[in-house]
């Protein structure tokens, strides 16, 4: 395992490179992929978090139930990884494809498992017991808690939560003006309105009823107006305006996509890409310049499923929009495609050096560059 003070003559910030949380229970760790012009990937490293990884109550292959559990901050070049096992998050500084300089924190709650950022301010969301959002600033010396920012988001969970009722991500309006949370089971899409501080501007989150049901991830369009929502129940995806307020309007109705258990979504453009855990499939959407999302082709699939493709969580798309990686939990092996103009996924690579197919838990969390 690689050391994270290792030296490296990298360029300051990540270039090039796949980062991939391994989850592991009996002691988290990052796995590194060095990324080629052809997005062909190979391995670079592991690194220790120094914490442990977490696994929720009959979690089927998501061991995390989340989108966002590892993520990367331009404005400081710094890694963040939740350890959910362990209420702590981790913050590497990155050289090209290396870690260095690990710092650990605790994550103001109990099982840490989406990360929000915006500028140098991160947001924790804490999926266990009552559910709470933990807001830190982001400095050369890791993170440091922002007082006053804690909020509940008033659940009713165990320390460890069971997957289906626990909050699915949280996430800033790319304007930093709000940060929202779903909740799966409760059913809701929680709003924050913030300050300008990135400290909350209300006592508690809005409460806004979902408009599809089991709401997971979020993601918004290039305009950065519209917020979309997947939804795990019947793998469909709503389009919002996040208002002032923190009160949504439904801008489109939940849109289906014929698959089963839509619960990440990224976006690359134009189009955006779900991963549907039920069946092991990716689709594709596409946005036009009115607002209106549809699917890129009759039958929701943007690349076909492979042997080796099973159980597919979470996914990333890389800074230039061209190559989309997706976690398959059950195989242990990361896919990753060249999005084309029709905004179908062509194969380029499959990397699974080190990572374990999902058993008491399972990899979660994935970054591309």
């Amino acid at each position: 395992m690689a050391s994270a003070s290792q030296p490296s003559g990298s360029t300051p910030g990540a270039d090039h490179a796949v980062f991939v949380q391994g989850n592991e229970l009996g002691g988290n760790t990052i796995h590194v992929f060095a990324r080629g012009d052809d997005g062909t990937l190979s391995s670079s490293g592991t690194y220790a978090t120094g914490g442990k990884g977490g696994d929720q109550v009959d979690a089927p292959t998501d061991s995390l139930a989340s989108q966002g559990s590892l993520v990367y901050n331009d404005a400081s070049g710094m890694l963040l990884a939740v350890n959910a096992g362990s209420g702590t998050v981790t913050s590497f500084r990155v050289e090209g494809s290396r870690l260095k300089d690990r710092h650990v924190v605790s994550s103001g709650g109990a099982f840490p498992a989406s990360i929000a950022l915006h500028g140098r301010v991160a947001y924790v969301m804490n999926a266990g017991g009552r559910g709470s959002v933990q807001g830190f600033e982001i400095s050369g010396e890791g993170l440091r808690p922002l007082a006053g920012s804690r909020r509940s988001l008033g659940l009713d969970n165990k320390d460890i939560p069971l997957f289906s009722s626990s909050p699915g991500q949280v996430a800033f309006t790319p304007d930093g003006g709000a940060l929202v949370v779903t909740t799966k089971s409760a059913n809701t899409v929680e709003v924050l309105p913030l300050k300008r501080s990135g400290l909350p501007a209300v006592a508690a989150p809005i409460v806004n009823k979902s408009a599809g049901a089991v709401p997971f991830a979020i993601t918004f369009d290039a305009t950065g107006r519209r917020m979309l929502v997947a939804e795990a129940a019947k793998s469909t995806v709503t389009t919002y305006k996040v208002r002032h307020d923190g009160t949504l309007k439904v801008l489109q109705k939940p849109l289906p996509n014929g698959q089963e258990t839509l619960c990440w979504l990224e976006r690359a453009g134009d189009h955006f890409y779900g991963g549907n855990t039920g069946n092991s499939t990716v689709t594709g959407y596409r946005m036009n310049r009115h607002g209106r999302l549809s699917l890129t082709n009759d039958v929701g699939i943007a690349t076909p499923p492979s042997a080796r493709s099973q159980g597919v969580i979470d996914l990333a798309v890389t800074r230039d929009e061209r190559f989309v990686y997706v976690q398959n939990a059950v195989s242990g092996t990361v896919d990753g495609f060249r999005v084309k103009t029709d905004g179908s996924l062509t194969k380029v690579t499959t990397a699974g050096t080190g990572l374990s197919p999902f058993g008491e838990s399972g990899m979660e969390g994935i970054v591309a560059v």
